[in-house]
């Protein structure tokens, strides 16, 4: 339940254009000898020559390092790596891959999606993308009763497409906004970052998390470039948000793990939760996303007050507000 906030100021996302703009896929986005040239490029542009020991000279009129530096440092020739940029990187070898990895200062997530983006160069699968719906993924009922067993911690299932699956109370409590304003079935983390305003007061740290956000859909496509439903979602953020079409020509990657979330929600402020990714074994690209506070610590508290929030939802936006201010300043 949305509740109305008293002192927030009012937003604007100058990002949105009308939904009426968004038509079709944006069918060339998972081209796989494009996708190989421009992550290589993309690589090879953030590397300065100060961080793998070289010069940089006087005479450098591009960022990051020349394709004859990347070469010597893979230790391929100027030509070889040359055709591996242009798109033809089919048949390189285990070795020549990580070359170009160590060479580009590639973290494990870049690594992996090198050499997945070579396989399919390889292999030239092109599978049809069917037109049928992509079925959604719902939690069995073991994965439920677990989920609702967790009562000191958000609990939320996901997928690649960053698509919301399923979350316990504490989960929902804790992304009511997004569950909320969600104009799709099943809510989508890319959709509420970039389409919503409420989205930049929710994420004090939003430039990082939409980052964060559109290298998980890179790597997802990297994953499965097949999806139609992944393609529509890149398609529509692409026509209606230029920020997304910015980061995603990026071509960065990444994979959710751990670490610290800030967010500032409606009802009980800023809160800094840790946060575990758990992959679901025997469910390829679902995972589990538990999120937790340091117990006895304000976070923690603020955590709890949310479980308070979630057990009344009946409960009058006007009333509960006014409990949960009393319990907060009680404790």
């Amino acid at each position: 339940m949305l509740l109305p906030r008293a002192g927030v100021p009012a937003l604007t996302c100058h990002d949105r254009a009308p939904h009426t703009q968004w038509v079709g896929t944006y069918s060339g986005c998972m081209d796989d000898r494009s996708e190989v040239r421009e992550f290589l490029m993309s690589r090879r542009a953030r590397v300065e020559p100060e961080q793998v020991g070289l010069p940089r000279g006087t005479d450098r009129r591009v960022p990051g390092l020349r394709r004859g530096e990347v070469a010597a440092l893979a230790g391929v020739s100027v030509e070889y790596y040359a055709r591996l940029e242009r798109g033809a990187i089919g048949g390189a070898s285990t070795a020549v891959l990580d070359g170009l990895a160590r060479a580009l200062l590639m973290d494990d997530a870049e690594r992996e999606h090198l050499h997945r983006i070579a396989k399919r160069v390889e292999t030239g699968s092109r599978p049809r993308r069917s037109e049928k719906p992509t079925k959604v993924w719902q939690p069995s009922p073991s994965v439920r009763w677990f989920l609702d067993s967790m009562d000191t911690a958000a609990g939320l299932i996901g997928n690649g497409r960053t698509d919301l699956l399923a979350w316990n109370a504490l989960g929902r409590a804790l992304m009511d906004e997004m569950i909320t304003t969600a104009t799709t079935s099943p809510p989508n983390f890319a959709r509420f970052i970039f389409l919503e305003p409420v989205a930049r007061r929710f994420y004090p740290d939003w430039d990082a998390w939409a980052g964060v956000n559109v290298a998980q859909l890179r790597t997802e496509a990297g994953r499965n470039p097949h999806d139609k439903a992944l393609h529509d979602l890149v398609g529509e953020l692409s026509t209606r948000s230029d920020h997304f079409r910015t980061l995603w020509g990026r071509h960065d990657v990444w994979h959710h793990e751990s670490g610290i979330k800030r967010y500032h929600h409606h009802l009980v402020g800023d809160i800094e939760l840790h946060y575990n990714g758990l992959d679901l074994v025997g469910e390829p690209g679902v995972q589990l996303t538990v999120l937790t506070a340091e117990p006895g610590s304000p976070d923690h508290e603020a955590l709890q007050l949310l479980g308070v929030a979630s057990a009344r939802t009946a409960a009058s936006p006007v009333a509960l507000r006014a409990t949960l201010h009393a319990e907060r300043h009680t404790s």
